[in-house]
């Protein structure tokens, strides 16, 4: 039942993204599709490898600011073992979206030799805080750029969150009746396995208030969201068409791409067509728009399948030379 449920979410997901694909390719003209494919050839390819840099240190970053978040819970794994599970993590992530967060969890128990339970909810935190992080960053850049973007908020989000507002109410309503669920069954039951597993959960999420330098947490977030920052500017630069777009067009476009990324399976069709969306309010054609969508995508798509090959290759030799390197200790 567990697995028809996760090729069912696969399936709907995947056919979202395809379903966008094709809209967005029937919508366009053969002249913007001819136009899309030249501006694409122009791409300077040799920016691949700082993207690819800068992708593997927002890894790396990740790593270690969820080290922070797992010490209080008395689990120190090493930062090689961490950073190659988060690796592995967005690898799955490009197939199932936020199966990877589950793999990621599992992969790190079992060569750390530690719960899973309890570092899941680690991940709970550390997502609902970057959500905090990326809503910063979208009033931020929506009050910047409010003379470019204005009537798109308007005409789009105001509106409807207007039409919606009982759904949304719903929503919240729901949210917190479950919350409150998870609590009655936390007390209830908790010398059962699903009472452990709700415990270990929130003591997951409770260790973000348990940090002994949150100076440090804030900095590596920082430096993650830089570095996704980072490479949507690099984006801008690959093509001739797109690199005299600012700093502040970049803040935009990493918060419609960060919806995108999250509304398909690697952001597959809605991260190329969101882009495209918004980079039309920048007197960008359709055509260009598409083509950084695409390259920016492609560019990300292949660095994460890189980094996550290479992290299941290095994964099992790195841990068996640890293990040969442990036990020669312990025999002298």
């Amino acid at each position: 039942m567990k697995a028809l449920k996760v090729v069912l979410q696969y399936l709907v997901f995947l056919g979202l993204g395809i379903g966008i694909i094709y809209y967005m390719f029937n919508s366009m003209s053969a002249a913007d599709k001819a136009a899309m494919y030249d501006s694409m050839k122009q791409t300077r390819l040799w920016i691949i490898f700082p993207v690819l840099v800068s992708g593997y240190l927002s890894h790396w970053f990740r790593a270690l600011r969820w080290k922070m978040m797992l010490k209080p819970l008395d689990i120190v794994p090493t930062t090689t073992n961490t950073t190659l599970a988060i690796l592995i993590g967005y690898l799955v992530n490009l197939l199932v979206p936020r199966m990877g967060e589950v793999a990621k969890c599992t992969i790190l128990a079992k060569y750390e030799h530690v719960p899973a339970d309890k570092m899941v909810g680690t991940v709970v935190a550390e997502r609902a805080f970057d959500v905090l992080v990326l809503g910063l960053i979208t009033l931020t850049a929506f009050g910047l750029q409010a003379d470019v973007i204005g009537e798109f908020v308007n005409d789009k989000i105001l509106s409807a969150f207007a039409a919606k507002t009982t759904l949304i109410a719903a929503g919240i309503s729901g949210m917190v009746f479950f919350v409150l669920l998870l609590v009655y069954v936390a007390r209830k039951y908790q010398h059962s396995k699903i009472g452990r597993f709700i415990k270990g959960l929130s003591d997951g999420v409770a260790t973000i208030w348990k940090l002994e330098n949150r100076g440090r947490f804030l900095l590596l977030t920082v430096l993650i969201w830089g570095n996704y920052y980072l490479q949507v500017m690099m984006g801008f630069w690959s093509l001739p068409a797109t690199e005299h777009l600012g700093w502040l067009c970049g803040m935009v476009v990493l918060v419609f791409g960060s919806v995108g990324m999250i509304a398909t399976p690697g952001g597959l069709g809605a991260y190329p067509a969101l882009v495209a969306l918004i980079l039309g309010y920048y007197h960008m054609s359709p055509a260009d728009g598409q083509a950084l969508g695409w390259v920016s995508w492609v560019a990300q798509a292949v660095i994460v399948i890189l980094l996550g090959v290479g992290a299941l290759i290095v994964l099992p030799i790195f841990n068996r030379k640890k293990h040969h390197a442990a036990h020669r200790v312990d025999t002298k």
